[in-house]
């Protein structure tokens, strides 16, 4: 079930949040940042982020459990053609591959088509595997960037979706 976030949701986002870094990341930015997150700062970040006006929160829930999230909202990159983003998506690793992920896109794309916002993109680290379903969803390649992570840099891929229509 996908539903908007409410404030009760908050430290159950934070442990998604969490979880999925440690799992999704691992082999690809260093051990020592993964094993320094933190929920409660993660607690801090989803409070300001549902506290914005009219925010994009998300949440999967199975019972009475956030599986999965997706934050959303304006682009923010302005050298790129494109009205939305999702800025982070992270369901925990035990229920990936089984369409949540999928469902929480296009309840996000609803939420950009009520605003009038036709187009969207999203950013994933090259070595993410996760781009192979952006790329299955239609998200074609529309630049490139380096991304720094506690002094490593990672090249990240801007998937984006010049017509929202399809989705």
């Amino acid at each position: 079930m996908i539903q908007k976030a409410e404030e009760k949701d908050i430290r159950q986002i934070a442990e998604v949040h969490v979880a999925s870094w440690k799992t999704t990341y691992r082999g690809i930015v260093s051990d020592e940042f993964l094993d320094l997150l933190d929920t409660e700062q993660k607690v801090g970040q989803w409070t300001r982020n549902l506290a914005q006006p009219d925010p994009i929160l998300l949440v999967a829930v199975e019972g009475e459990r956030v599986v999965g999230f997706v934050s959303a909202g304006k682009s923010r990159n302005e050298d790129l053609p494109f009205d939305a983003e999702v800025y982070a998506i992270y369901i925990l690793e035990e229920y990936q591959r089984k369409g949540i992920e999928r469902e929480l896109i296009v309840h996000a794309v609803e939420e950009f088509k009520v605003r009038k916002w036709d187009s969207m993109l999203i950013w994933v680290l090259e070595k993410n595997d996760s781009k192979h379903f952006y790329e299955k969803m239609g998200g074609k390649e529309a630049g490139r960037a380096q991304l720094e992570i506690e002094g490593q840099l990672h090249e990240e891929i801007a998937y984006g979706w010049y017509d929202l229509q399809g989705l």
